[in-house]
């Protein structure tokens, strides 16, 4: 079987490159996914509500040896999601944009309808490929493709088939990797002064710190679990330290609260006659306040300084299996910025295979999109 283009990888940018290349009639595709069905991760993303972009598309979300082609290509195509996909989109007081109903699948529906023509060959890998673009298909079937775009995923969730090993296809013409890292994913961290707060959930201002300085802060939900924390703030600060061999967090309980009152309301407190492990009931979960106490001490500057600036020493994460992102992938200086390989004409990457991933708030999925999209321009020009 020959074809104009074969795209590895049925996942956000396969799809969004399928579906743009579906505009040129005369364009003929294949969709390679290793699993059974399209668009499985996109489709439980958001919590199955599908934050798919975010209306603050700024260079600073991205990150990684790649930074530049998301910031050039994501930032550029603010629009993409509005051409993928045939229905009303919503955006939620965080600048994190859903679909209107809330459902992730919806948007697979979508996008499977965008790419009706295509063929498809689902529940199959690549497993070897050659520099004339002969694709070998674990089932035995063979395929010719003048153009290739790798949209394999990165090493995150391999439940959704991105285990890794399809960094071996790029590899193989002489790629070389990044070192990997899990990103947007839960913290292990010390445990000494949380062992008594299991499934307490708190809204904070957390802070991730680099060798002792302040890397990224951001207000929203920590949850603290026996290996040390999660939540959305968690999952957002994380990949700013993920890759860093000194790094803390800083968690700042009652943010819209100033010290000096807190310091009052401890006083006062105590002048009443509450015993120490009750000087934060009301203020703070229970059990959170008692722990902020034992670890003060008695002094209520210190309580009110541990109110403020909660530390904990960071020893890793939940790895791979449990994080949304890849940090690190295919090594950008050897990809052009249309994401065409330097060392192979015609073999081109999009979405989380290059070292390039964003911030947690649909900035990883808007990059995916776009950057399929730019590869379909391109090699429908060619075409």
């Amino acid at each position: 079987m020959i074809y104009d283009v074969a795209i590895i990888g049925g996942g956000a940018a396969g799809l969004a490159c399928a579906a743009a290349l579906a505009e040129h009639k005369n364009i003929k595709t294949a969709v390679i996914e290793a699993g059974d069905r399209l668009g499985k991760k996109l489709a439980a993303t958001g919590n199955g509500q599908g934050n798919i972009s975010n209306a603050d598309m700024s260079p600073e979300h991205y990150h990684g040896g790649g930074a530049h082609l998301a910031q050039k290509i994501a930032c550029a195509d603010t629009n993409a999601e509005e051409r993928l996909f045939d229905c009303l989109l919503t955006t939620d007081p965080q600048g994190r944009i859903y679909p209107a109903g809330k459902q992730a699948s919806a948007l697979v529906d979508c996008l499977i309808k965008k790419i009706s023509g295509a063929d498809l060959f689902l529940g199959v890998k690549v497993v070897d490929i050659d520099r004339g673009f002969t694709l070998a298909l674990s089932d035995g079937t063979e395929i010719r493709s003048r153009f290739v775009v790798l949209c394999t995923g990165g090493k995150a969730q391999k439940q959704f088939k991105t285990d890794g090993s399809a960094y071996a296809l790029a590899c193989k013409f002489g790629h070389t990797l990044t070192p990997l890292y899990p990103s947007l994913v839960q913290l292990k961290t010390d445990t000494t002064h949380i062992r008594t707060l299991k499934g307490i959930r708190a809204d904070c201002v957390i802070t991730a710190l680099v060798g002792g300085k302040a890397a990224k802060s951001v207000r929203g939900d920590v949850i603290f679990t026996e290996y040390g924390i999660s939540g959305n703030a968690v999952f957002f600060i994380s990949s700013y330290i993920t890759d860093k061999p000194d790094a803390s967090v800083s968690i700042e309980f009652l943010p819209d609260v100033p010290a000096e009152k807190i310091l009052s309301n401890l006083a006062l407190r105590r002048k009443a006659g509450y015993r120490d492990g009750e000087l934060l009931s009301g203020s703070l979960h229970n059990q959170l306040g008692r722990a902020v106490v034992a670890r003060a001490g008695g002094d209520l500057n210190a309580i009110t300084r541990t109110v403020k600036n909660f530390t904990l020493g960071v020893t890793g994460t939940l790895g791979f299996d449990y994080a949304q992102v890849t940090r690190g992938g295919i090594n950008a200086d050897e990809v052009t910025e249309e994401l065409e390989s330097k060392l192979v004409k015609n073999l081109f990457f999009a979405g989380e295979i290059l070292d390039a991933d964003g911030d947690c708030g649909g900035y990883n999925l808007h990059w995916a999109f776009a950057g399929g999209i730019h590869v379909a321009r391109t090699v429908s020009e060619r075409l």
